[in-house]
């Protein structure tokens, strides 16, 4: 199996949260192992999943599937849009199957702009996950939002030390 992690960015906005949290998760992973690709899925974009198979030949398809399959683990972060995952998210995560995420490790992280920190949108994603079959950590990342500045970067060491563990448990698992 391969020991390469494929990190997915769960924000369709230009500017977010997520990102912020997938650049440090993302630059921690490639500094230990060098080994991570990354799908954003402001910049990835997908059609709505609908079960046509003429959608297995978009090429936007084609690459994340392939990404997914090539991959050991996944380290996948979201926004909280009203106490669940993103859309394009769970829109991407259709796109996607047991195959896909059998027996592979997949670390989670949230952020959001509100109060609860993106625990709800954790509890969801852990759910997708289950009905894909992925052995998703029991570690998570929930970032606060003054742990980000306004120009979307993650600034706060704590949080950036336990990314880090998390980081380190997604590695042990693969």
């Amino acid at each position: 199996m391969s020991k390469t992690v494929l990190f997915i960015s769960g924000s369709p906005r230009a500017s977010s949260r997520s990102r912020a949290v997938t650049n440090v998760v993302y630059r921690l992973l490639r500094d230990q192992r060098g080994h991570a690709q990354l799908i954003d899925l402001h910049l990835h974009e997908l059609p709505i999943f609908n079960g046509d198979p003429a959608q297995s030949e978009l090429p936007s398809v084609q690459q994340l599937r392939q990404l997914a399959a090539e991959a050991g683990g996944f380290f996948i972060v979201t926004p909280e849009y009203h106490s669940g995952i993103s859309g394009a998210l769970k829109n991407a995560l259709d796109f996607l199957n047991a195959e896909h995420f059998n027996n592979k490790p997949v670390a989670i992280a949230a952020a959001s702009g509100g109060g609860k920190n993106g625990i709800n949108a954790l509890n969801n994603l852990r759910l997708v996950l289950r009905g894909v079959s992925a052995d998703v950590l029991p570690g998570q990342f929930a970032a606060d939002p003054n742990q980000i500045d306004d120009n979307g970067i993650f600034t706060d060491e704590d949080g950036v030390k336990s990314l880090n563990y998390l980081v380190h448990d997604l590695i042990e698992a693969l």
